[in-house]
């Protein structure tokens, strides 16, 4: 499979409780095709202190989102927009927005 999205890309949220929201990305699962985004679908978890000095508490980290529930914000135009590919004449494969057909840099 193709990585249309990418580690720093800005991403806009399509479904779910932070639809609307855009982050960016921070990781990407591929073998589950989920990422995590900065800033979406936090939830909060309870740790327990670990060593001496280290305290617990709840702490509130930012879960998976499916691929499919993400789209892509182009750099260019600042508006999402599906991702294809093209082959340069240098015979690089690079990713490719098809609202204004500007190559995705990253």
């Amino acid at each position: 499979m193709a990585a249309r999205i990418k580690k720093g890309d800005q991403v806009l949220v399509l479904t779910g409780r932070s639809r609307g929201v855009r982050g960016e990305v921070l990781s990407v699962l591929p073998k589950v095709e989920k990422a995590i985004v900065r800033g979406v679908a936090v939830a909060k978890r309870h740790s327990k202190p670990n060593r001496m000095g280290e305290g617990g508490g709840i702490i509130e980290r930012e879960m998976p989102v499916h691929l499919s529930n993400l789209k892509l914000i182009d750099p260019k135009s600042g508006k999402p927009t599906r991702v294809g590919f093209r082959v340069l004449e240098d015979g690089r494969k690079v990713r490719v927005a098809k609202v204004t057909g500007e190559v995705i840099e990253g």
